[in-house]
């Protein structure tokens, strides 16, 4: 099989505070978009601890990770190359931590913000993945499973190469 066909897997947070959801506006190539503080899983790291660095770079809060949302699958077609791409995306939930207001967020962030669910209904023409508002409400709804439902088994945090001085 030649070209094996591979979704890029993405991890993101679903965070409440006060009745207000934490999301993160971003300059993309079909302008500012909103979306859930959210990445591509890294070589090396679990979902989760992919979701708290995103979380951490895009927003510049701690995430502590207590359940996992859902799981969720998508096709886009990217606008300017027309590039057909599939994302799978771990959605956790959990608490917002300590902000490091000093720290620079993620080239294409232009902000982190907090919204209600109206503000947040209200914008969904601006979302950059239709599981932005999918995710809350499924979080609002109460699904909530354990973060022991993704299992990353030892071999991922150890590099098959060796590296020599």
């Amino acid at each position: 099989m030649p070209n094996r066909w591979k979704p890029n897997v993405t991890a993101a947070a679903v965070i409440e505070r006060d009745g207000h959801f934490l999301l993160i506006e971003e300059d993309t190539a079909d302008g500012l978009r909103l979306n859930n503080p959210a990445g591509h899983l890294d070589p090396g790291e679990s979902p989760v601890q992919a979701c708290v660095r995103e979380v951490l770079e895009e927003t510049g809060f701690d995430f502590i990770p207590e359940a996992l949302v859902g799981i969720y699958m998508n096709r886009f077609v990217r606008t300017r190359t027309g590039d057909d791409i599939t994302y799978m995306r771990f959605a956790f939930s959990g608490k917002v931590g300590a902000h490091h207001a000093w720290r620079s967020l993620d080239d294409g962030i232009v902000r982190a913000v907090w919204m209600t669910l109206d503000e947040i209904r209200a914008t969904a023409t601006r979302h950059r993945s239709p599981f932005v508002l999918v995710t809350i409400e499924d979080y609002l709804r109460g699904q909530r499973y354990p973060l022991e439902m993704v299992h990353t088994d030892v071999s991922v945090f150890h590099s098959p190469f060796k590296i020599s001085a």
